[in-house]
């Protein structure tokens, strides 16, 4: 067999940086600056930057940036918030770590993302929020749901958990909504040494709220105002984040180059190949092309060595976890459908045209 490709390689990455990882995670050793500290306070005052908005609070992880964000919102239990039934299942249980119900809206077929069309129809009296995800590093179409937004004075908060760098209209994703979340989980496109995530906000009161609700719920060392959590960034992840987003925007020019290629190698094939809308810039977080035949596809890449994934093989309504709301197969077709299609091929800022050319080749092999 030619030598596989893997579908992620962390190591490519690290290697040219390992000298500028090691020097500020050995500075934050010498500091004793072990949670939070000033590497955690400089990479939330660059990423604020980065993203072009006034407040950066980093968190333990994006699943409790969500959750933070959803309590500045006020949702509780009761109450509803309409999201998204494909996407990883940490958006769902930020709304239901908060006691409220998640409401799903079908996707568009086109960009796996909420459907604009689809939820002005699914809100209610009890609906507190509206939370669409930016799936695979693809913008969704955010105009026409902050207008369905402020028509029915309902918050916005982004997941943009895979979408570092993305942009709307030419303008970097995070600063749409009232709070955007982001995730920091190796495998993103800005990844730390472990867990990690972030919630971005143009709110002074946003932000002074979220920094208290992270530290059990105190603005001054053990005066507890309200119930918290102890969602605080570990200071060595600070530092990791630190030095990678000096390096993301190079990084995100070189998945812009392997999503190229893919589109230059593949088309004329069969699949159904990842667009991006004229409103969009993608990130790239994956690339993601559909075809019926996906699990045999899948089989024949894992064959010939070639690293690959399902995003997501089940939808969020068919989970278990989640047989109290009640659904059932065909209750939300386009994203059923999506799972039974999907295939994430090989994505990463180093891959070489060898490697890509070989994927490539094994795919058209298989539609041989």
């Amino acid at each position: 067999m030619t030598d596989p490709v893997p579908y992620l390689d962390l190591k490519a990455q690290l290697r040219p940086i390992r000298g500028e990882i090691d020097a500020a995670i050995a500075r934050t050793l010498d500091n004793c600056s072990f949670c939070l500290g000033p590497d955690v306070a400089q990479f939330e005052k660059d990423f604020a930057k980065y993203c072009g908005a006034e407040h950066c609070l980093a968190m333990n992880s994006g699943t409790s940036a969500l959750h933070i964000a959803l309590l500045l919102l006020g949702v509780g239990s009761g109450d509803e918030v309409i999201t998204t039934p494909y996407t990883f299942i940490a958006t769902s249980w930020a709304i239901s770590y908060c006691g409220a119900k998640p409401v799903y809206v079908d996707i568009e077929d086109a960009t796996f993302n909420l459907d604009p069309k689809l939820v002005e129809r699914a809100i209610t009296p009890r609906t507190k929020a509206v939370l669409p995800v930016h799936l695979y590093g693809q913008p969704c179409d955010l105009d026409p749901l902050l207008a369905i937004c402020q028509k029915h004075n309902l918050p916005l908060v982004e997941d943009a958990a895979q979408a570092h760098g993305a942009k709307y209209k030419g303008k970097t994703i995070g600063t749409f909504g009232g709070i955007s979340c982001f995730s920091f989980y190796p495998a993103k496109n800005l990844g730390a040494a472990g867990e990690g995530g972030a919630l971005v906000t143009n709110s002074p009161e946003f932000a002074a709220h979220a920094r208290a609700l992270r530290e059990h719920g105190s603005t001054k060392r053990y005066h507890h105002d309200e119930i918290g959590f102890n969602y605080r960034m570990e200071g060595i992840q600070g530092a990791v984040l630190g030095v990678k987003l000096k390096h993301l925007e190079q990084w995100q020019a070189g998945r812009r180059r392997v999503a190229q290629l893919y589109h230059e190698l593949l088309a004329g094939t069969p699949l159904r190949l990842p667009v991006e809308p004229g409103y969009a810039e993608n990130a790239w977080h994956l690339y993601t092309v559909r075809h019926p035949r996906r699990d045999e596809l899948k089989a024949h890449l894992d064959a010939n060595g070639i690293g690959n994934a399902v995003h997501y093989p089940m939808p969020l309504h068919l989970q278990k976890a989640y047989a109290n709301l009640g659904h059932k197969p065909g209750d939300f077709a386009v994203a059923e459908k999506a799972s039974r299609e999907v295939l994430s091929l090989p994505m990463y800022a180093e891959l070489t045209e060898a490697q890509i050319q070989r994927v490539a080749a094994v795919v058209r092999e298989f539609f041989a």
